[in-house]
């Protein structure tokens, strides 16, 4: 999906733009997005950083490793945003807090060793054991 992309929490209190192209979208597995999510797995995009633009409110921070850095709305609670010090130059958006998420189709399952067994996955796509 190309051009500019908006989205924010549930309550409205953050809002965010992205511009740049939608296409590194991935299902992730790992036992800390669900923890941190409340879900049974968190649907990511990609985007180099400074292509994202907070353009209402300033997100609540929390280290959820040595090397990640979690952004949530301080009033609902949603979860928004990832930055890892392992990729500097980017930052993951939770697909589910765009305006548009179903024009933002996951391309790829990353840390399924972390899956739960019953949950079943879209063999179509490939699925890596942890990322890469």
């Amino acid at each position: 999906m190309n051009g500019t992309h908006e989205g924010g929490c549930q309550c409205g209190a953050l809002r965010y733009r992205i511009e740049a192209p939608l296409q590194d979208i991935a299902h992730c597995h790992c036992s800390i997005c669900r923890c941190s999510s409340g879900g049974i797995l968190t649907t990511w995009v990609t985007v180099p950083r400074q292509a994202f633009h907070w353009l209402r409110g300033t997100p609540r921070a929390f280290a959820s490793s040595a090397s990640c850095t979690r952004y949530f709305c301080g009033d609902c609670g949603a979860h928004l945003a990832l930055f890892t010090q392992l990729s500097p130059d980017t930052l993951d958006v939770t697909v589910a807090t765009l305006d548009e998420p179903e024009q933002a189709p996951a391309n790829r399952h990353i840390w399924v060793d972390s899956r739960l067994p019953w949950l079943t996955v879209d063999p179509q796509l490939p699925q890596e054991r942890e990322e890469s």
